[in-house]
C-alpha cells in the first residue's frame, strides 16, 4: 500500500515519511494536492498525507481532489479554531490533527485509515456523464444512446476514461500507452489501434463509422461529441 505525502517544509517530510514507512505503507512525495488530483488516474494512492504550511489554504485542493478520488485523506495543520476544523472536514478532509503530532499517535491513525481502505475501492473514480455517453466506474459499464449498460474490460474502461476526462482535445499515442498501460517511452501504435477497435465495437452504433472516438491521424486519437 502507497501514500502521497505532501510536504513543504523538507525536515517534516521526512520525519512524517519515516512514521508512515514505519505504519507499513511505502511513501511517494506529491508536490500538491492540485497536481495529485490532475493525475489521479496515472498515480493513485492508498492514503494522502497533507502538512500545510503556516496560514496556507487547502480548501480548493481538497475540493479538487475530492472530485476524482474519495481515497482516505489526513491533514497535519497548525491548531485550527472550531470554524476552520469543520471547513476542512466538510471540503474533504478525514482527518485532521494539529501540530505537533506525536510520531506514535499518527502511525496509529495512519493504520486505523487503512483499516477503512479495505472495505473501500482503492481506486475511485467519479461516474462521467456527458450527453449521450454514461461510464460507470464502480461497475465498469458504459450506457451510450440510453441503450442497456455495457461491461468493459479494464484496458477498455481506463482507455475511454482517459478519452472522456480529456473530451474533446487529442490525447497523443504516448500519452495512452503510459495512462492505460503504464509503459514510459514511445508508444504503441499497435497497441492502442486494437484496443480503439474492440472499444469501437462496444460503444459506436457503426464501429465502421465512428461518432465518439476520433483518430487523428499522426498524433492519437479524441472523445468527441460533435458528430453526434
Amino acid at each position: 500500500m502507497q501514500a502521497l505525502l505532501v510536504a513543504p517544509n523538507p525536515d517534516e517530510q521526512d520525519i512524517l515519511s519515516f512514521i508512515i514507512k514505519h505504519a507499513g505503507l511505502s511513501v511517494a512525495n506529491g508536490r500538491d494536492l492540485s497536481s495529485i488530483a490532475q493525475r489521479w488516474l496515472e498515480r493513485p494512492a492508498d492514503l494522502i498525507v497533507v502538512a500545510a504550511n503556516k496560514g496556507q489554504s487547502l480548501h480548493e485542493g481538497l475540493a479538487e481532489l475530492r472530485l476524482v478520488t474519495q481515497i482516505p485523506c489526513l491533514v497535519i495543520v497548525e491548531p485550527p479554531t472550531e470554524g476552520a476544523l469543520c471547513h476542512l472536514l466538510s471540503v474533504g478532509a478525514d482527518l485532521v490533527l494539529p501540530r505537533p503530532v506525536a510520531p506514535r499517535v499518527l502511525s496509529e491513525y495512519v493504520r486505523a485509515l487503512m483499516r477503512r481502505v479495505h472495505t473501500v475501492p482503492a481506486f475511485v473514480l467519479p461516474r462521467l456523464n456527458v450527453e449521450k455517453v454514461k461510464l460507470e466506474p464502480d461497475t465498469r459499464t458504459v450506457t451510450v444512446l440510453g441503450q442497456d449498460p455495457c461491461r468493459l474490460t479494464q484496458l477498455e474502461f481506463r482507455l475511454l476514461y482517459v478519452l472522456m476526462v480529456n473530451r474533446e482535445q487529442v490525447v497523443p499515442v504516448d500519452v495512452i500507452v503510459e495512462r492505460v498501460w503504464g509503459y514510459t517511452g514511445q508508444g504503441s501504435r499497435e497497441l492502442v489501434r486494437g484496443l480503439i477497435s474492440r472499444l469501437r465495437r462496444k460503444i459506436e452504433p457503426d464501429a465502421t463509422t465512428p461518432l465518439f472516438i476520433e483518430n487523428v491521424p499522426g498524433i492519437g486519437y479524441r472523445f468527441t461529441l460533435e458528430n453526434t
